[in-house]
């Protein structure tokens, strides 16, 4: 069995090179996850913004009041 030393320079710089590659496409995997759960999530954001301007349906209970509204009764 070869050890460490035994091996050819160029082998060990080869496999050295071969780990840091398996380590840089696990960590790009684990990113491009991330990218692909921050765009659902500014997706979902983004609806819920333009889902909050559109015009209330409710009756008003939405719709923007003047600062008179806001008055205590005793005023």
């Amino acid at each position: 069995m070869e050890t460490h030393q035994d091996t050819d320079p160029q082998d060990q710089r080869l496999t050295d090179l071969e780990i840091k590659l398996s380590y840089t496409e696990h960590l790009l995997e684990q990113l491009d996850q991330v990218v692909v759960r921050q765009q659902q999530q500014i997706d979902l954001l983004v609806r819920e913004i333009a889902r909050l301007q559109q015009p209330s349906t409710d009756g008003g209970l939405g719709a923007p009041r003047s600062l008179r509204d806001e008055l205590p009764p005793h005023y």
